[in-house]
């Protein structure tokens, strides 16, 4: 079950039964599994992406990335993985497509922070 046992307790006291509970939790891990493929389905459809990463060598707000795969895998409500450019990667936590055609992570160390993906460097 996804929900801790204080969410439990208050999704109880609030009327829920257990099975109203689980279902819930059903729903958590499937949005969770489609927000995952679709964030694989970006980064698999386009060769080059862009970022508005801070990066220390970087003066511009907009920098290009060639990409190699993301690699993830859900738990739950959580996503964690693996995103690997030509030359480097990081480890991602987190992540959702928005409605504008980005995409959204949060990467791990070395980066430290949440970065939006775009196809076009002019919708960031």
């Amino acid at each position: 079950m996804h929900f801790d046992s204080r969410t439990q307790r208050a999704l109880r006291e609030v009327g829920l039964s257990t099975d109203d509970i689980a279902e819930a939790d059903g729903y958590v891990k499937q949005y969770t599994d489609e927000a995952a493929d679709a964030l694989v389905a970006f980064f698999e459809a386009h060769d080059t992406v862009y970022s508005d990463m801070d990066l220390a060598h970087s003066a511009d707000g907009v920098n290009e990335h060639t990409v190699d795969h993301l690699d993830c895998y859900t738990h739950a409500d959580s996503i964690r993985g693996y995103l690997k450019f030509d030359t480097w990667g990081v480890p991602v936590e987190g992540g959702r497509p928005l409605d504008d055609g980005l995409v959204e992570l949060t990467l791990g160390p070395t980066v430290n922070g949440r970065t939006r993906f775009a196809a076009d460097p002019d919708a960031l």
